[in-house]
């Protein structure tokens, strides 16, 4: 055959002949199958074919003239020019030869699957579509469920229409592609029977940080469409590329998708999106041995490419497997691998914000200006320059106004559906999945949209100051004194790890628990025993779609434990264990019940008192068991555990038993124990202290709360507390020169090194290990121990 190529026939190096998207399913197909990867089979046109379409018909010259004097910024105009290109391109014959192929190619495919007229999708390939400079991925059509030759031929020719979409025509001239040197490759695959089971989207790179050690995967409920075009909300994973490669199974985070719809077979429309039922929308669509098998099949492409891929899955709901339909380089972050800057963007004040709806976020930007709710490709002209977008969805059409939009905000959607590919590429803030957005935006309201808090973007009312700064990375040198940073959010630890740092020198439980357990964990103890608690129906909505309570807390502790020490790995990650006090653990969903009102919870029933009680050990046992899943099960062994508020040491010796008696033994596979320093009493014996942990990390705000005796919550005297006082930095040197003499690890992650710079110098000049800090104070920290070190040597 001239214009037909088998995947058999086709391997990488025949991107000019048949695009990007159809030269990688031959390689895979031809290179792969012997290492597990399944590549239903198929065919694909070649551009020749498309090109002696243009000839045969004339209408090349009718296409340049109507693309004369372009301005794509001129949105009526360029939807009039590409309608009518397209309009021209299906009214055209496709050439006697290339139907006899395609009848014939279609005719052998469906023999070798056994059927008299197979089902096919059928896809556009750009011959300049996925290459490493460029993502004209979504430009073109897709047809899906094609079953006989005559609708085979009219879906090539939709194909071919479909390389003058509003969007490709627009890409190509922004980035100076000749229109006539990017011509078509039309795919025709089996198609795999994901209408019966579950399909989706991987990526072997984090589409938000760039982190070439995580792998993204979202699923869906029937054909995969849906979550390309962002129609609904996927399930999400992501997995741990490090420890996957050791053979561990470690599933970092996953999150439940709402799955409102499905896309099946239909026999009048090719296919049809149906209401999922309330069990399908409550229930991951995969289990997490499909989620590894994806994943190691997701590690093979990219091995073999060398490079990061972005993947389209399917499982076949026929025969059980897993399919790989599409595999491409990745184009957004790959870019942005060998940055020497990075941004930071930040609300100005988060006082008296009022939120409005959030969803997923796309990027870490901000932005904000007037809402424009747009419901379809008519409205465009009403769109101006920095509104902000709002609509049900978007298609890879919209790309023009995007470009001129401050921020996107969708009702559907995923992390890697078109739209949110789209804002990446062309670098604005977006949030997609929101349920709402339509509903509660509306036109000339003034929003802020900040996607500057992790994996959930926020729509606060009106518009908020926001900074920027730019941080260069390649003026800092290493300093001796280790810099570490403090984190709470496990969402924003990929961002956070960017940043040029020593680890993680505290890394708080409690955040953990508020936003992924946010009950009172005694009461989930005793529903899992089976026995009534106060708020269990809440409870229970918050645990969705888990109905163990056990296995909801220590899935949620050890994934929150998980995306940090992930993160950072292998530099170290010091854990600290819960330090709630006792007033907010009786603001937890069920608390109530459990907790006693205290006069002063601030030196009350906290830290290592309580893990031994008989009122709260079984709930500290399951905290050890989440810990020890994930420097275990997970593999992430760069974690080191740090006790809060230990009072005697005898007490630090029982804590130490409940943990060996979980499994967490001390030494065991590179385990250390750090205790926090933050009383007097931890200074004043440190060597008794000593004997039993590892090292300490010195908690400033507590020690001068109790070094000085003033109560930290009280404004009445708050002049008094100072961690610049001579009694306090006394302390301070007695504890460095302790673990100094002993050998031990000594740190320190309360604020005072952040406020105060003669505190900095004087821990520096008394050889601290480690300073930790918050995020925003790291860079501008680094300076100044990189100053101070220069003026020491």
């Amino acid at each position: 055959m001239h214009y037909i190529r088998f995947f058999n026939e086709l391997h990488i190096g025949d991107i000019p002949l048949v695009g990007g998207k159809n030269a990688s399913l031959g390689e895979m197909y031809q290179k792969l199958s012997t290492k597990g990867i399944k590549v239903p089979n198929g065919f694909a046109t070649t551009s020749e074919a498309y090109h002696l379409l243009l000839k045969e018909n004339g209408i090349k010259e009718k296409i340049e003239k109507l693309l004369e004097g372009l301005d794509i910024s001129d949105t009526f105009s360029l939807q009039k020019r590409g309608l009518a290109i397209r309009e021209l391109i299906l009214a055209s014959t496709l050439p006697a030869e290339l139907i006899k192929e395609l009848q014939s190619a279609y005719h052998m495919l469906s023999q070798e699957y056994g059927s008299e007229h197979i089902d096919v999708a059928v896809r556009s390939s750009g011959t300049a579509e996925d290459l490493p400079d460029a993502s004209f991925a979504g430009q073109q059509e897709t047809f899906l469920n094609i079953n006989s030759p005559e609708k085979l031929i009219q879906s090539v020719k939709q194909c071919y229409a479909s390389l003058f979409t509003d969007r490709a025509i627009s890409y190509r001239t922004s980035r100076g592609f000749d229109h006539f040197k990017v011509a078509l490759s039309v795919g025709i695959q089996k198609m795999v029977r994901s209408d019966l089971a579950s399909s989706g989207i991987m990526f072997t790179i984090d589409t938000e940080s760039g982190s070439e050690n995580l792998i993204l995967i979202n699923a869906i409920w029937g054909l995969g469409e849906n979550v390309v075009s962002g129609k609904v909300n996927a399930d999400e994973f992501f997995v741990f590329k490090p420890t996957l490669k050791k053979g561990l199974n470690t599933i970092l985070k996953r999150s439940l998708g709402s799955k409102k719809e499905k896309m099946l077979y239909s026999d009048e429309t090719h296919t049809i999106n149906v209401p999922t039922t309330e069990e399908e929308q409550n229930h991951f669509s995969i289990t997490d041995t499909e989620v590894m098998i994806l994943a190691h099949q997701a590690l093979i492409i990219e091995e073999y490419y060398k490079r990061s891929m972005d993947i389209e899955w399917a499982k076949d709901g026929l025969d059980g497997k897993l399919y790989i339909v599409q595999a491409r380089p990745e184009t957004v972050q790959s870019k942005l691998q060998n940055n020497i800057s990075i941004e930071k963007y930040a609300l100005s004040s988060t006082k008296d914000l009022k939120l409005i709806t959030s969803g997923r976020a796309v990027g870490d930007k901000i932005g904000s200006g007037e809402v424009k709710v747009i419901h379809n490709t008519s409205e465009f002209a009403l769109f101006k320059e920095g509104n902000i977008l709002v609509a049900d969805t978007t298609n890879p059409d919209w790309e023009p106004i995007m470009k001129k939009a401050s921020a996107v905000v969708t009702n559907r959607g995923s992390r890697t559906c078109h739209a949110a590919i789209v804002a990446r590429e062309i670098g604005v803030p977006a949030v997609v999945g929101c349920g709402n957005a339509t509903e509660v935006l509306s036109n000339t309201q003034k929003v802020t949209v900040s996607c500057a808090g992790g994996d959930e973007g926020h729509i606060y009312e009106g518009e908020i100051a926001f900074t920027c700064k730019t941080i260069d990375l390649s003026s800092l040198k290493q300093t001796k004194t280790k810099l570490m940073m403090n984190v709470g959010n496990p969402a924003e630890a990929f961002n956070f790890a960017k940043m040029p740092n020593d680890g993680v020198g505290l890394a708080r439980m409690e955040f953990i628990m508020t936003h992924s357990i946010n009950a009172h964990p005694m009461a989930l103890v005793n529903m899992h025993k089976g026995n009534p608690v106060q708020d269990e129906d809440a409870i229970r909505a918050f645990m969705s779609p888990y109905t163990d309570a056990k296995e909801f807390f220590l899935q949620k502790i050890s994934e929150g434990v998980g995306m940090i020490a992930a993160a950072f790995f292998p530099k170290p990650v010091i854990i600290r264990t819960s330090d709630f006090k006792s007033n907010e653990y009786r603001n937890m969903l069920g608390g109530l019940a459990y907790e006693a009102v205290e006069e002063n919870p601030m030196i009350g029933f906290r830290g290592a008192s309580r893990y031994y009680d008989e009122s709260y050990k079984e709930a500290y046992a399951w905290e050890c068991e989440a810990l020890k899943r994930a420097r275990e099960d997970m593999g992430l062994t760069n974690i080191i555990i740090m006790l809060p508020f230990v009072r005697t040491p005898q007490e630090g010796q029982k804590v130490i038993g409940i943990m060996n008696a979980q499994g967490l033994v001390q030494g065991i596979n590179g385990l250390k124990i750090y205790a926090m320093c933050e009383i007097p009493a931890n200074v004043i014996i440190a060597d008794d202290f000593l004997n039993i942990f590892d090292g300490y990390s010195i908690g400033s705000n507590d020690l001068t709360q109790l070094v000085l005796g003033v109560d930290r919550e009280s404004g009445m005297i708050a002049h008094i507390f100072n961690e610049r006082n001579p009694a306090v930095t006394t302390m301070l040197k007695m504890a460095i020169d302790a673990c100094k003499a002993r050998g031990k690890y000594i740190g320190i992650c309360g604020q005072a090194p952040s406020d105060y710079p003669e505190i900095t110098e004087f821990l520096v000049q008394n050889g601290i290990d480690s300073i930790s800090l918050n995020p925003d104070s790291l860079y501008k920290m680094h300076q100044v121990v990189e100053n101070l070190e220069e003026k020491l040597r």
